[in-house]
């Protein structure tokens, strides 16, 4: 009889977000990611944490470098296991803590909450432009994904649904967001590095994209054509025609890392 100690039988390793998840499907395709940022970078101009931004300075040097790097980590999380994902978070987590060093000063509960929000919320918009609605399913396994995120970067006072974050987004929005010299100067910052077409392409985007209070502070007029222009351009996805697009939409050094973003499971 073989009396040694045996080794604890193992498993499969669970992943962080499930392969079928709706949130593996949004954050693997370039185009969802990029429309999420669109979001993003109207909504983190006028949050009243914005001055964080520019202490740490990454954003205002680099906003498409800082988009890139951020997606990097969103996929580290959704397409990986759970230990893996966890690290990941534990990472990030001290980064911010490492800027709260640095500048003598906790980042407010407030400003995390907002930043989980955004990405929700734009995951959501950027997939009903360029796909469909969510369903009621798909929005749970949404917001459950991001809870749990929300949770590893122990951020507090995470509503427990859906429905109830919907209420919390809409009292964030309300009370956290104005337009500021700060805004200004993030807004001269995207027109320097994207140039004057592709900037107008991004306001015409973020002009149907972003909340209706977001646009009322950055006066947003509506596009009234890009949502046809959004249909045509599913269309000529279809012929091969997209990386045509991202050339005309996006400075010709990111094309190599927007195809980077395609993630497929």
């Amino acid at each position: 009889m073989d009396d040694r100690p045996r080794r604890p039988a193992t498993g499969p390793i669970a992943p962080f977000v499930r392969p079928d998840s709706i949130v593996r499907r949004i954050w693997g395709d370039a185009d969802a990611i990029l429309f999420v940022f669109a979001g993003s970078a109207a909504e983190f101009a006028l949050n009243r944490a914005v001055d964080w931004l520019f202490f740490s300075g990454k954003l205002p040097a680099d906003p498409l470098g800082r988009l890139f790097t951020t997606a990097r980590f969103a996929q580290e999380i959704a397409f990986v296991d759970e230990a893996t994902a966890r690290r990941s978070l534990h990472r990030i987590g001290a980064a911010h803590r490492a800027v709260e060093h640095r500048r003598a000063e906790a980042i407010p509960e407030w400003a995390h909450r907002d930043v989980l929000y955004m990405l929700i919320d734009y995951s959501e918009r950027a997939f009903e432009l360029l796909s469909r609605p969510l369903d009621a399913a798909e929005r749970d396994e949404l917001y459950g994904v991001f809870r749990r995120v929300g949770e590893g970067l122990a951020i507090p006072g995470l509503p427990p649904s859906y429905a109830d974050w919907i209420a919390d987004r809409r009292r964030h929005l309300e009370r956290d967001l104005a337009y500021s010299g700060l805004t200004a100067r993030l807004y001269d910052r995207y027109r320097e590095v994207l140039g004057r077409w592709r900037y107008r392409t991004l306001l015409r985007v973020q002009s149907v994209l972003v909340p209706e209070h977001v646009r009322r502070l950055l006066g947003l007029e509506p596009c009234p054509w890009m949502r046809p222009s959004l249909a045509a351009y599913k269309v000529m996805a279809r012929v091969g025609l997209r990386p045509l697009v991202h050339r005309m939409i996006m400075p010709p050094e990111t094309l190599p890392r927007i195809k980077g973003l395609d993630h497929a499971g």
